[in-house]
């Protein structure tokens, strides 16, 4: 059986995405941003759950609060992207539960009381929405520079509070000069999948 998108939207979303480490100057705007979120928002999560919080770092005291907290192979990139964000999850999700779920609108106090709960969620359902806030970027024509290599701890008393996790920050625009390094390896189909 074969693959029901099209070839080339396959190789734009993955086959030929990369990291971008350099970008061009050309600017993201707000409407590209809306775009990418209007449609990634319909990516499924568990209860519907809508924990991913998107900071947008546009202005430059913010860039320059943002970059003393990437690691030292982070800067310059976070420096010099056209557009930053900050991808969080939230841990009070579970109060937006009753409307994003309403065929089980108890979800919210019968799962996610305890904010442990609502941690272990969030943490799961918002990184399954960057991976889809990533693909949307390249649905977008634009490059994602996802990076974790950064003080977690700072982003979040520099730009969250404490019921906002960090989850990455990403680095968005049209790929520069070099702006990837070649393919590594994947595992194979058997590597990765059994079937019991």
């Amino acid at each position: 059986m074969s693959l029901v998108l099209d070839p080339a939207a396959q190789d734009l979303l993955f086959r030929d995405a990369h990291t971008a480490n350099t970008f061009t100057d050309e600017p993201v705007t707000d409407e590209q941003v809306q775009a990418i979120y209007d449609l990634v928002k319909f990516g499924p999560t568990a209860f519907n759950q809508t924990p991913l919080r998107i900071t947008l770092v546009r202005s430059a005291e913010a860039r320059e609060r943002l970059v003393q907290h990437m690691a030292d192979g982070n800067k310059a990139k976070t420096s010099t992207a056209p557009l930053v964000a900050i991808l969080s999850a939230d841990n009070e999700f579970h109060e937006e539960l009753p409307t994003l779920f309403p065929a089980f609108p108890q979800a919210k106090d019968l799962f996610f009381a305890e904010r442990a709960a609502r941690e272990g969620a969030a943490g799961m359902n918002a990184a399954l929405q960057a991976a889809y806030f990533i693909i949307g970027v390249r649905a977008a024509g634009l490059a994602a520079g996802p990076m974790t290599g950064l003080d977690f701890e700072g982003v979040r008393k520099e730009f969250l509070d404490d019921d906002h996790t960090p989850l990455m920050v990403i680095n968005i625009g049209k790929p520069g000069p070099d702006a990837s390094f070649p393919r590594s390896p994947r595992l194979a189909y058997d590597q990765v999948v059994t079937t019991v």
